[in-house]
């Protein structure tokens, strides 16, 4: 079974079969959501020590942290959709 990955920068990748979105990291909403998430040790920090642009929420709960913008993110999701 081939799984298609979504490169979310600096090496890290995740299934983009079970991403569910992809959201800046700026409102109080997805703040909570992430602060949630580290509480209930479903957080993965894929930053390298970078700052913190986009949130991946997977389907099976978990909120991916990554460093790169989440317009780009989306465009390389888009892209793999299209093949």
């Amino acid at each position: 079974m081939a799984y298609n990955l979504l490169n979310i920068g600096f090496g890290s990748s995740v299934v983009a079969d079970d991403v569910l979105a992809i959201i800046s990291p700026d409102s109080a909403p997805v703040k909570r959501l992430r602060d949630d998430a580290k509480k209930e040790k479903r957080l993965i920090d894929a930053t390298h020590g970078r700052r913190t642009r986009s949130i991946i929420v997977m389907k099976n709960n978990h909120i991916v942290l990554s460093a790169i913008q989440a317009e780009t993110i989306t465009q390389r999701y888009m892209m793999l959709n299209e093949k």
